[in-house]
């Protein structure tokens, strides 16, 4: 018997050979349209590739892999974790620009993450988070294709009670971005909630116990990089620290952070386009407190810690930012849209109506990543 998740929800098949297809085709698909928006930008507006990937945090990461972690005097650098950085030197290595270099792994993680999430949801979670709105995050340099094909591939792992590969997956995870605390955190939970072999009693506890074990794998990651930050600078807080400096996140009340994330939104003329996106975040947060208490519902007990604690530390910031990229790393998210998109009602005016809603909701999220797409590429705010 291999151990699962205590919950209400039926085990996708997710690695059918029809899935494996739909998945291919959808990843396609999405990102064929995300670059026929660069493609279009390309041809109207003269702008290069180069122009259109390096926008905001790629500088930074470029900076990493060419300068390291004293790229920069004023420490910001140390806001982010080795995993993307190393890999965009190796391409350097190899003769590749640090852009395409970040291209080609988005491309190739973001399929990998796709084909984990339809062993976790089903192919239409997967196909749902490849046409996510926020798309275009993982097909340039960024760390969320990155880390979310290392951290659904872990839970995928941990899921069938494959510890080993789990605890390897997440400790790549933990290279990548801060989240691979939560992710390593919503692990233990999940090693703890599981099903296991045993019978029950001590024997059960000792197999929980070893699945806690192979957990200090990745927790060894994130004090690597915390023992080399201090080493830089002397400072245990060093990445907290790098964060503050460069992005406002300091401990804020979750009121004082939602009123001034709404500040921020209030029309901007300097910068039109910033408001939408800051009103997003709200509603991104307001998705992360949905899907928490659907997967509460579902006794879904460590999917429902892994975005709540997100959730959580996105509200004790200065301001919501950046939630609009981390729904992606949500992967119960995906899984509650695949539920909704799979329902059947039994009345066939309810059946009429809930393919009309599914048919409106996959054209609207596939517009909206097409305009953050263009937003993204044009230099604009896009999260």
């Amino acid at each position: 018997m291999t151990a699962t998740t205590a919950t209400s929800l039926p085990v996708p098949s997710g690695h059918t050979p029809g899935s494996r297809r739909t998945v291919a085709q959808a990843w396609l698909a999405s990102r064929g349209l995300i670059a026929l928006v660069a493609l279009l930008l390309a041809v109207y507006q003269g702008r290069t590739l180069s122009d259109m990937v390096d926008q905001w945090d790629v500088e930074h990461f470029t900076n990493l892999a060419m300068n390291g972690y004293l790229g920069r005097p004023d420490g910001t650098l140390m806001a982010f974790f080795p995993g993307l950085p190393a890999l965009l030197r190796f391409g350097l290595e190899l003769g590749l620009p640090i852009y395409l270099t970040g291209v080609i792994i988005s491309a190739i993680c973001s399929y990998l993450a796709a084909t984990a999430l339809a062993r976790l949801g089903g192919p239409v979670a997967a196909v749902a988070w490849l046409f996510a709105p926020t798309a275009v995050f993982t097909i340039v340099p960024y760390t969320e294709a990155l880390f979310c094909a290392a951290a659904f591939w872990a839970w995928e792992r941990a899921r069938a009670d494959k510890w080993a590969a789990a605890a390897g997956l997440a400790a790549l995870a933990c290279t990548v971005r801060v989240s691979g605390l939560f992710l390593v955190g919503a692990l233990a939970v999940l090693a703890i909630t599981a099903a296991t072999r045993a019978p029950g009693g001590t024997a059960a506890w000792r197999e929980r116990g070893r699945r806690l074990l192979w957990l200090l794998i990745p927790a060894a990651a994130l004090g690597v990089f915390v023992l080399y930050l201090h080493a830089l600078t002397g400072s245990w807080t060093a990445w907290y620290q790098a964060q503050s400096t460069g992005w406002a996140r300091t401990m804020t009340p979750p009121w004082d952070a939602f009123w001034n994330t709404v500040a921020a939104s209030h029309p901007n003329p300097d910068h039109p386009l910033w408001p939408p996106v800051f009103i997003a975040e709200i509603v991104s947060m307001g998705i992360g407190v949905l899907v928490v208490g659907w997967c509460l519902g579902r006794r879904l007990w460590a999917e429902a810690s892994w975005v709540a604690i997100q959730v959580l530390a996105f509200s004790i910031s200065y301001w919501f930012m950046s939630v609009n990229r981390a729904i992606l790393l949500w992967f119960p998210l995906w899984m509650m849209i695949a539920q909704l998109v799979t329902w059947r009602p039994e009345h066939v005016i309810a059946r009429s109506v809930h393919h009309v809603v599914v048919g409106i909701a996959f054209v609207a999220s596939t517009l909206a990543m097409l305009v953050w797409s263009w937003l993204y590429f044009t230099g604009n705010w896009a999260s």
